[in-house]
């Protein structure tokens, strides 16, 4: 739905600094297209690079009118609200952006276009995209996917918004630069605007969601790698997302995705997280079945150590790393190339 050359504003009111910012942080990272500016009146005047690590340029702005004047084409809402649903306070920038001629990408589980849509002014130019609308009603999962020869890498999580995205992406990026013969499979609203396909995971019948994700990753069945997206976790309550990644995918490699000062889930935060080697022996344990599916081993840990120094994040690796006998990398600070290595001699 995007063209890669239209201009962005990406709207983070509020939760430029918080996990509820996801989808924005992510459109900022990955996504190609020019980023005329990011809007949180609260931090107004800052430079994005001064509250996420990025190589991007873009101005955070206090309105959407300052980006407008910027020339943006498109807003991106860059917020993932619990329960995915938009606020009522949204709606006066929602019209402005409509009025002022914007198109506007939405990532949550509220609809845009049931209300919006007839209310478009410029429908010759303009257009909502609802990224989780399910493209298509796929066939029941047949386990297709373990009679490729392919390398297939799913990641996974202690807990929802740990970096699986983030990882997945990193790792992408590095086959690419690569000249690997890599595909990517997005399943959730970030890896679909920034890639422009995929399947919108949590949007699918509990009973289709195995086969959405098999079609996807057949559909790329002449890659040598296929990345999948992770998406939520064994261990988090309100999650069902976890099985169908694993199911559809018959993963042959698996990548456990953390936030390294987290020893609960993010909420409810009563729920801990458990022995890791554990963990780990469960998610290998579920993705095979006895030997029914390949085989996957966890081959290395992705960790977030976005709260810690420099120094706190090496030591934290080095002693996960001794702990676990696996190889650690934090994406962002790090890079995937370790991990890449494991992926090889695995």
């Amino acid at each position: 739905m995007l063209n890669p050359t239209q201009k962005i504003a990406v709207y983070m009111e509020g939760h430029v600094d918080s996990d509820y910012g996801k989808m924005g942080a992510g459109v900022v990272r990955y996504l190609p297209n020019p980023i005329v500016g990011v809007i949180d009146k609260k931090f107004s005047g800052d430079q994005i690079q001064d509250h996420m690590p990025t190589e991007k340029q873009a101005p955070i702005l206090g309105s959407l009118s300052e980006a407008i004047a910027l020339g943006a084409e498109v807003l991106i809402l860059g917020i993932a609200p619990s329960g995915g649903r938009i606020p009522e306070s949204w709606n006066p920038v929602i019209e402005e952006a409509l009025n002022a001629g914007l198109s506007i990408v939405n990532g949550l589980h509220d609809l845009l276009n049931p209300v919006w849509g007839a209310k478009i002014p410029f429908p010759e130019k303009q257009w909502i995209w609802d990224v989780r609308v399910p493209q298509f009603i796929p066939n029941i999962a047949t386990a297709q996917a373990a009679n490729l020869n392919n390398k297939r890498i799913l990641f996974i999580g202690t807990d929802m918004a740990v970096g699986k995205m983030t990882a997945g992406l990193e790792l992408y990026a590095h086959y690419q630069s690569q000249k690997v013969n890599c595909g990517f499979v997005a399943t959730g609203q970030i890896g679909i605007t920034v890639t422009g396909k995929g399947i919108p995971l949590d949007a699918f019948k509990v009973d289709h969601a195995c086969g959405a994700v098999e079609q996807s990753v057949m559909e790329q069945k002449d890659k040598d790698i296929v990345i999948i997206e992770g998406q939520g976790s064994l261990l988090h309550p309100g999650s069902t997302a976890t099985l169908p990644l694993m199911r559809g995918s018959c993963p042959t490699h698996l990548i456990l995705c953390l936030r390294a000062e987290k020893q609960s889930l993010r909420s409810p935060e009563h729920i801990p997280i458990p022995d890791l080697q554990k963990f780990i022996e469960l998610n290998e344990s579920l993705s095979s079945v006895v030997g029914t599916y390949p085989q996957a081993k966890v081959v290395g840990i992705a960790a977030n150590t976005s709260t810690f120094s420099a120094e706190q994040a090496r030591d934290y690796i080095t002693a996960l790393e001794t702990k676990l006998n696996l190889p650690v990398t934090d994406p962002i600070r790090y890079g995937m190339e370790k991990l890449a290595t494991a992926i090889e001699q695995a």
